[in-house]
């Protein structure tokens, strides 16, 4: 429990923790529906966070929604028209389907990304507040009612509020508050995650959004804003810490096992160190409850091999910002109306989930894969229904049904220099797999109407207050 005094006490509608995408979002679909809305974070911005960044035609869509676009197309970024896949050297190469008229993706650095947010929630008139570490939650009678946080000053503030929002990422303070740190529901990522950023070739063709795969090994290039590229490798995660080089080597050694990355980056030179993500973990965390929610990487989070966190951030962010707003002031439909959120994101996100965890594994390209691309090559509807799964125009389960797997495994029967036997068991594998995925998807849809975990909403003496609250201490990650 923090013991410092609170020196200034406030009232507002909605407090987000977090002000990066999904904060953002949140606060700037709260804000045009007219409610006060306070957003603390611990960032001076512009600021850089770990991220990929890359958005398919619906993440750029729910900018354009958001009224964000416009500031996000003046850091520079190219409009990536094209979608380019090789697997095993089979190429597929197509445009992208438009999404709200949005035809094309973009690769736009978080720092500048992030600020561009930031400016539009500041010009829908939230109050955006840096350098802001969020310490405690208020607590009445087991229900949300603000935060503690330590100014830029060092003085301890309290608002309290009709909604807590925490968008503050996968170590989210607010989640372990709450009490839902743990999820309902995860899959360890078989593939660590290494990228840098590359200045670009002049004969680079910087319309294009590529990958490659070879073995166990995938790779990207991504071009992004002032000039630059960025490059990102996912080989099979290696156990244990990463110690003084590891990245270095690994990206190296991940890029050189690829040649068409290889190739893509000849001329190009490396600009800044190697980043780093491991031990990635998929998951689906209690995300809704009396006075609160968890919107981005707070609440939900899937690898980033299919790159949907920042255009999933945006997108439920602001309908959660959408729903409320209209029931702040009734305790009873504003707690539907977040369990009602909660059940959507669900919903909607299952299926990419599960589908990200398959491309995840971290294995070599079975024939099955093999012939799914030299499908997809050859077959331009079916190449843009599989480039439509990257922008949510495609279910992954309407698309790879077990019909389509069969027909798929026959025709590496056919073209398959590995032994019948072998691709028999694959093609029994990969109908097993889509079995399993889909009883997978049941529980988890189902979990959402299991008994939730109970935060520990215990009343003590308030610091220097005259209200009773709960205070709980935090971990400082936002």
């Amino acid at each position: 429990m923090n013991d410092s005094p609170v020196t200034r006490a406030e009232d507002t509608d909605v407090v987000v923790v977090g002000a990066r995408c999904a904060g953002s979002a949140t606060a700037i679909a709260l804000a045009r529906a007219g409610r006060r809305v306070i957003a603390l974070d611990s960032a001076v911005f512009p600021s850089d966070t770990l991220s990929t960044h890359l958005l398919w035609p619906a993440g750029v869509a729910e900018l354009q929604r958001l009224g964000a676009l416009g500031r996000v197309e003046d850091a520079g970024a190219p409009h990536l028209t094209r979608a380019h896949a090789d697997g095993a050297g089979h190429v597929i190469s197509t445009a992208f389907t438009p999404v709200d008229g949005i035809g094309y993706a973009m690769c736009v650095r978080r720092v500048r990304l992030d600020a561009a947010l930031v400016a539009t929630a500041r010009a829908a008139d939230v109050d955006i507040r840096e350098k802001c570490l969020v310490l405690e939650l208020i607590w009445e009678r087991g229900r949300c009612r603000g935060v503690r946080y330590r100014d830029p000053e060092g003085e301890i503030r309290e608002v309290r509020a009709a909604l807590v929002v925490g968008a503050d990422g996968r170590r989210s303070t607010v989640a372990r508050l709450v009490g839902t740190r743990e999820p309902f529901a995860d899959k360890p990522s078989g593939r660590d995650c290494y990228f840098a950023y590359w200045r670009d070739s002049e004969n680079a063709q910087r319309h294009i959004a590529a990958q490659w795969r070879a073995g166990t090994d995938l790779g990207t290039a991504f071009p992004c804003d002032d000039g630059l590229v960025l490059s990102l490798v996912q080989p099979p995660a290696e156990p244990g810490p990463l110690r003084p080089g590891d990245a270095e080597r690994r990206y190296e050694q991940a890029i050189a096992r690829l040649p068409g990355l290889t190739a893509r980056l000849r001329g190009a030179t490396r600009v800044g160190r190697v980043r780093s993500a491991t031990n990635l973990s998929s998951y689906f965390r209690r995300s809704a409850g009396p006075g609160w929610a968890l919107a981005g990487d707070a609440g939900h989070f899937k690898d980033p091999i299919t790159a949907q966190g920042i255009r999933d951030a945006l997108r439920y962010g602001r309908i959660l910002g959408e729903r409320v707003a209209p029931v702040l002031g009734d305790p009873v439909a504003l707690d539907r109306a977040l369990r009602e959120w909660e059940r959507l994101r669900v919903r909607e996100c299952e299926g990419l989930y599960q589908w990200t965890n398959r491309l995840a594994r971290g294995e070599a390209m079975r024939p099955w894969e093999i012939e799914l691309y030299r499908t997809a090559a050859g077959d331009p509807r079916f190449a843009s229904a599989v480039t439509d799964l990257f922008s949510r125009i495609t279910e992954p389960g309407d698309l790879f049904t077990p019909y389509q797997a069969l027909s798929i495994s026959t025709r590496a029967l056919w073209h398959s220099r590995a032994h019948p036997v072998a691709v028999v068991r694959d093609a029994a594998r990969e109908v097993r797999d889509i079995a399993a995925d889909r009883l997978e998807s049941w529980r988890t849809l189902r979990a959402e109407h299991l008994p939730r975990p109970r935060p520990d909403t215990r009343t003590t003496s308030p610091t220097s207050s005259a209200r009773p609250v709960t205070s709980c201490p935090g971990d400082h990650h936002v």
